[in-house]
C-alpha cells in the first residue's frame, strides 16, 4: 500500500513561512492521522476544519486529531465502515483511531462559533481536500482555544490561531464581517488577547520567525483588528 506522505513544503499563497516552526505534536501521530485523512477524503464528502485545515492553509503544524464537518449521509457511510460515536455532551460525533479521533460535526447539532451547516458554503481544495475558509477556520479555532484555554489541547488552538495570522491569506475584513454576520464580536478582543499574550520569545520556535519579523507582525495585525467595526 502507498503511504501518504505529508507533503513538506511551506511555502503559503501569501509568500510568508520563510522559516519552518517546530512541530507540535510527534510526528508517529501526525503522520498517522494525515494517511487516515487523506484516506478519508478520498471516500467520503466533508469539510475539514481544525488543526489540520490550519495546516493546510499554512504548512506549518501537523494535527493530531480530525475534525469534520459532514452532512448526515456522509455520517451514515462513515457509521457502516467505523465505530462511531455520539458525544451528546460536545454535540458531535467521534471515531476513535489508535492514537487520535476523528470528530465529526453537523448540521442543527452540532454547536460551533460558526453553524455547520454554513461553513461548507465557502471553501478550498487543497492538497486535494476540501477545507474551510481561512477566515471561519480563525472564528473556529478562536472557540476552540476558549473552551480549552489552559489544556495542552488549548495552547495547541492559540498557537493556530497566530499561524493562520502569520501564514494564511486570511483577510481580517471579511473575518470582521464574519463577526458581525454570526454575532461574535466578542471574538475580536479575545484575538487581541490571544496576539498580545503569546510570547515573543516563542515567535521562532512556533511561527517560523525571528523576534524582530513578529514585532513588526503583531504592529500591523493589532493595527488592522482595532480598526475593525465593533
Amino acid at each position: 500500500m502507498v503511504r501518504e506522505r505529508i507533503p513538506e513544503s511551506i511555502e503559503t499563497k501569501n509568500g510568508a513561512g520563510l522559516m519552518k516552526a517546530k512541530e507540535f505534536w510527534h510526528e508517529s501521530l501526525t503522520q498517522a492521522s494525515w494517511e487516515k485523512l487523506a484516506e478519508l477524503s478520498k471516500e467520503y464528502d466533508f469539510t475539514v476544519i481544525g488543526g489540520w485545515a490550519a495546516w493546510l492553509w499554512t504548512k506549518q503544524h501537523k494535527s493530531r486529531d480530525i475534525d469534520i464537518v459532514a452532512d448526515y449521509g456522509t455520517l451514515e457511510g462513515l457509521r457502516q465502515k467505523y465505530g462511531v460515536r455520539k458525544n451528546d455532551r460536545l454535540k458531535k460525533y467521534e471515531i476513535k483511531m489508535q492514537d487520535f479521533d476523528v470528530d465529526i460535526y453537523v448540521p442543527y447539532y452540532s454547536k460551533l462559533e460558526i453553524p455547520a451547516e454554513e461553513l461548507s458554503r465557502e471553501t478550498a481544495k487543497i492538497e486535494g481536500i476540501k477545507t474551510v475558509s481561512p477566515e471561519s477556520l480563525l472564528i473556529l479555532k478562536q472557540g476552540a482555544e476558549i473552551a480549552r484555554r489552559n489544556t495542552v489541547k488549548g495552547v495547541k488552538d492559540r498557537i493556530d490561531i497566530l499561524t493562520i495570522l502569520v501564514h494564511s491569506p486570511v483577510s481580517l475584513e471579511k473575518y470582521g464581517k464574519k463577526l458581525s454576520q454570526y454575532k461574535k464580536q466578542s471574538l475580536k478582543k479575545e484575538l487581541i488577547h490571544a496576539i498580545t499574550s503569546f510570547n515573543p520569545k516563542d515567535s521562532e520556535q512556533y511561527l517560523g520567525l525571528k523576534m524582530n519579523e513578529f514585532a513588526k507582525r503583531k504592529k500591523e495585525l493589532m493595527r488592522k483588528i482595532k480598526n475593525l467595526a465593533d
